[in-house]
């Protein structure tokens, strides 16, 4: 057994070794010269990121489950990366940031990605000026981005050449924000710029293990004083939770996967539509399935008051079934996702009766805003689903701003431009109705099911609408109590009994009395009647044919929309 030391190393030793000719193949060779050693000194620069990296420096990086910026090319594309800007100094200026052109799926795709076997991938004012070049050629050619972000953050020994590195990063992404959608995977450890840079972004992706934020746990412990983990801190949890992160994963492959799963509903940019995708899945296909849900639901002891997940009826009507969900970690009082129905990409936004009645709360309302901006600046048209008894009232989402939330909202749909449609499932309840994309609010098709329950206020309403017959009602319990005390007496029943019992029978009587009216207002005014005279709804539509319903009328509106940038005057907004 040999007692020396074997040192791990990325060479094969059956390789051949490498030698580079420059010259023409079958060319006869003749004295060398300047020409050849310009050459090699060429190639050597184009090798250089990639073959300059020790075997201790990836070691360290798999040993954390971390790839290297290389390793995650590979798992976007299979084709060869055209690897732009490489500009990187004698001191590896700028060599800690990769930037490309990937094809991916036949598509342009923009990249970044920070390089941590080489400074850990801290930025400099090479990088800020290459980045922000790569982010320019993105918007001028309406090609999308994807960052692989794991950068310690500004590199200190450049003095205020990291912060402007980061600064004209910072200027340019924001310059093509709403020009060409932005994907961003965050990976190790992000602080600082190398967190407000991706969260420019159109979305952030974060796997399990990773950390971003404003400062690191040091920091905080020094400044506050206080002990917190990186989890606890700026984890995918926290971030999940607060829609800081538009998703959470696994893993790093997790995160590159899903960034190509979310490409596929994403357009280049804001001049087209986004990719068609043909679907064997035919637009007339009965949901029997949605008729089911319901059916189960509302004969249930419940009734009408059975709470259902939403994301079953999305699921039934895109084609095959697919969907792909955002910010699922975050208010799940409401569902946001993007589909295709007939080939289209759609995107769907429905209130989740499963989870808090599907009342819409501050987080529900910006989590509604922030994904109809996104639709409407990309030509992505719109399916909401109502289902609703309004907004959640309380002290504490007054002092959240449940006020200011809920126009974040409002405003959010009156701006969009694109093909949108509603569907009301169920309950439609006074000012969530009126700022839920309904024919006032721009909405280019009202449809309902049957089972809607359309009404300025849920059952509650009964007190104003029969507060005559209630007041009667009410009054009489005095009288019946009086009455009952007294027959009771009279049949020999002991006085303090006799008034208990008749309390009790006149409670029940009440009781009664209330539940009818209840049901009276029930059919009378929380159904779909009066907003179908009024015009209110277009039409009804059965549970089994809203595939069909919706698709053919998105691919009538799409058929006469044409896509483009925003026009026009932009409204101030939250």
């Amino acid at each position: 057994m040999s007692n020396k030391i074997t040192k791990p190393s990325l060479k094969n030793p059956f390789d051949v070794a490498e030698k580079v000719e420059f010259n023409i193949p079958g060319e006869i060779s003749r004295a060398t010269g300047g020409y050849e050693e310009a050459m090699q000194a060429g190639y050597d620069l184009i090798q250089r990121p990639i073959k300059s990296v020790s075997i201790d420096q990836i070691e360290k990086q798999h040993f954390k489950k971390r790839m290297t910026v290389w390793e995650r090319i590979r798992v976007l594309t299979e084709e060869e990366p055209n690897i732009l800007f490489q500009n990187w100094g004698k001191n590896l200026d700028g060599a800690s940031l990769v930037t490309g052109i990937l094809n991916i799926h036949g598509r342009d795709v923009a990249v970044y990605g920070h390089d941590f076997t080489v400074r850990a991938g801290s930025m400099d004012a090479t990088n800020g000026n290459k980045l922000a070049r790569l982010f320019y050629m993105a918007g001028e050619k309406g090609i999308p981005v994807i960052g692989m972000n794991d950068s310690a953050g500004a590199f200190v020994p450049a003095g205020v050449g990291g912060l402007d590195g980061y600064a004209e990063a910072f200027t340019a992404l924001r310059k093509i924000s709403g020009v060409v959608p932005s994907i961003m995977c965050m990976f190790g450890f992000n602080a600082g710029g190398g967190s407000y840079l991706p969260r420019q972004g159109s979305f952030v992706i974060q796997p399990k293990d990773t950390f971003f934020g404003l400062t690191g746990p040091g920091v905080v412990k020094s400044v506050l004083g206080e002990d917190v983990t990186p989890e606890d801190l700026g984890g995918p949890k926290v971030h999940g939770q607060s829609g800081v992160a538009d998703l959470t994963v696994e893993d790093e492959v997790g995160a590159l996967r899903t960034a190509i799963m979310l490409l596929n509903y994403l357009p280049d940019n804001n001049s087209v539509m986004a990719p068609y995708q043909e679907t064997s899945d035919p637009l007339d296909r009965k949901t029997w399935e949605i008729n089911t849900l319901l059916k189960k639901a509302f004969n249930s002891p419940t009734g009408f008051n059975t709470p259902f997940d939403v994301s079953i009826i999305i699921q039934q009507i895109c084609d095959h079934g697919d969907y792909f969900e955002m910010q699922r970690d975050r208010a799940r009082n409401v569902v946001t996702a993007f589909g295709r129905l007939g080939g289209n990409v759609v995107g769907f936004v429905a209130n989740n009766s499963a989870v808090d009645s599907g009342q819409i709360d501050c987080d529900a309302a910006y989590k509604i805003a922030r994904f109809n901006r996104f639709c409407n600046i990309y030509n992505i048209p719109m399916i909401f689903m109502e289902d609703t008894t309004g907004f959640l009232p309380g002290r504490e989402q007054e002092a959240r701003g449940i006020v200011q939330a809920g126009r974040a909202m409002l405003d959010s749909i009156v701006d969009i431009r694109t093909p949108r449609i509603l569907l009301i499932l169920r309950n439609a309840y006074g000012g969530a109705y009126a700022s839920y994309n309904n024919y006032p609010t721009g909405a280019d098709l009202v449809l309902a099911l049957p089972t809607t329950r359309l009404a300025v206020m849920g059952p509650a309403g009964k007190e104003f609408v029969y507060k005559d017959e209630l007041r009667k009602v009410r009054n009489a319990v005095i009288e019946r109590v009086k009455r009952g005390t007294q027959e009771r007496i009279d049949a020999g029943v002991k006085p303090e009994a006799a008034k208990a019992d008749a309390e009790k029978e006149a409670a029940e009587w009440l009781k009664t009395e209330e539940a009818l009216l209840n049901s009276r207002y029930e059919k009378e005014l929380m159904n779909p009647k009066e907003a179908l005279s009024l015009g209110s709804i277009s039409s009804l539509v059965m549970p089994t044919d809203l595939r069909k319903v919706l698709g053919e009328n998105i691919n009538f509106f799409l058929r006469h929309y044409k896509a483009g940038p925003m026009q026009g005057v932009q409204r101030e907004f939250h």
